[in-house]
Order: C-alpha cells, then structure tokens, then sequence
C-alpha cells in the first residue's frame, strides 16, 4: 500500500492548480482508480474525473487508453495532451494524434535515473508542471 502514500513532486499541486483554471485534468495511469483517489486527498490534487487503465479496461500503452480518456470528455485526440515523464507514454499518444508534453524528473528513480528531456518528439518540453503552465499560458 506504500503507493497509496507517496508525496507528490514540490510543482506538482500548483502546476495543477494553475492548469485547472484554464484545463480539463485527469490522471490517465495504470493505476487503480483507489490509488488515484489516495494520492489525489494526500497531496490536494484537485482532478476533473479519474481516468485510466481501470477505466478503459485495458493498460497503456494500448490506444483504447488513450482514447477512451479523449471520450470520456468528449473532445477530439488534437484537443487533449498527455502530460508525462516518460517519453514512451507520450511516443504511444502521439501516433493516436493526441498533443503531447513531457515532463522532466531526472531523479525520478534515483539520482540521475530517469528522463531529463524527452526521447521522443513532443509538442511541448517542460521543465516542472509549473514551467508547463506557463508554457501553456495558465
């Protein structure tokens, strides 16, 4: 349950908040809709809906993930962007013809081992999620 528990990255909640003011948010993850909902009342994430792997019935990197999220709110794929920090999340968006922006965490799973800039092309290369809001306008 050590997932349930975790704390979110320092930009995370006022990269949210200021993304909501101008943006649909949900979480579009492998992870259950339980864990979304911990970690959202743990760190003040403030979501539109919870979307995702037990949602869509399926995991990523498979489309139906992706676009039953676009669905859900009932826009067009270029009117929706995965936001990640994995450059394989968001090369499997963007051949769906979703927008996309990566998310760098260097640190992600130990010092120097994660991503630091995207792998892959991507619409938008973000430092933080405060550094995409601004990118984004919000």
């Amino acid at each position: 349950m050590a997932w349930h528990r975790l704390d979110a990255w320092p930009d995370v909640v006022g990269g949210l908040a200021r993304l909501k003011r101008w943006y649909w948010l949900a979480p579009v993850s492998n992870g259950n809709i339980s864990l979304m909902i911990d970690l959202a009342r743990r760190n003040d994430f403030h979501w539109d809906a919870i979307l995702g792997a037990e949602f869509a019935r399926d995991y990523k990197p498979n489309p139906s993930v992706y676009l039953s999220a676009a669905e859900a709110f009932g826009l067009e794929r270029n009117d929706c962007m995965m936001v990640a920090a994995h450059s394989s999340d968001l090369a499997a968006a963007a051949e769906l013809h979703l927008r996309t922006a990566h998310i760098a965490r260097p640190d992600e799973k130990g010092k120097g081992r994660g991503e630091a800039a995207p792998t892959v092309p991507v619409d938008v290369a973000a430092n933080d999620l405060e550094d995409l809001a601004e990118k984004l306008g919000a």
